[in-house]
């Protein structure tokens, strides 16, 4: 390409990759940032109304370097948060957490504490759909990991069993959720497929 004063310009790297097919493996995005954008997108479809919980917070000290501009300088987690999402779907109460691992054979029981669990089994107790969405960050993998299975796997741990699930475990009873453009975790349509 020519700029006007005749000086040529080289295409960029995206530029030069523009005829090789899309590769959404590696955009640098969290899964908290692709559900939240799968979260905005199913609810400006009209699809789902979930929405990632607020941490309470209790604000001590606050300073004020200019009158548009406050800094918090010391703030404490008021109470110990229950799961990172939850709303309805198709007239049923969801809630889940979300959780990424650099492990590459399991996934640590410790991501997950004692409050979240009580919490999930009452969503169960009570009728709601509930599960955990899990990041293997080396294999590229997302997968729907029911609370349901997650339940036995805590409780042996408790009990002296093992502290983690292993990833095969996982590839084998949790839901693989592929990546995509427009919603980048699909959750909603593995939960269409196991028919909850």
């Amino acid at each position: 390409m020519n700029y006007p004063n005749g000086q040529k310009r080289k295409p960029s790297p995206i530029q030069r990759k523009s005829n090789k097919q899309t590769d959404f493996s590696n955009r640098g995005m969290t899964l908290e940032e692709d559900i939240n954008q799968s979260n905005k997108a199913y609810l400006q479809s009209g699809r789902a109304v979930i929405h990632k919980k607020p941490t309470p917070v209790q604000i001590v000290h606050v300073d004020f370097p200019k009158r548009s501009a406050a800094v918090i300088k010391e703030a404490y987690f008021k109470q110990a948060s229950t799961t990172d999402y939850n709303g309805i779907y198709k007239g049923k109460y969801i809630d889940f957490e979300a959780k990424e691992t650099r492990n590459k054979t399991s996934f640590p029981l410790s991501n997950v504490h004692e409050h979240q669990i009580k919490h999930m089994q009452q969503v169960i107790e009570h009728g709601g759909i509930c599960f955990v969405i899990i990041r293997f960050t080396h294999h590229g993998e997302t997968y729907l990991y029911p609370a349901k299975k997650l339940l036995p796997w805590w409780e042996r741990q408790t009990n002296g069993g093992r502290k983690s699930i292993p990833y095969h475990i996982i590839q084998q009873e949790g839901h693989f959720i592929p990546l995509a453009f427009h919603i980048r975790v699909d959750y909603l349509s593995i939960i269409d497929e196991m028919n909850l």
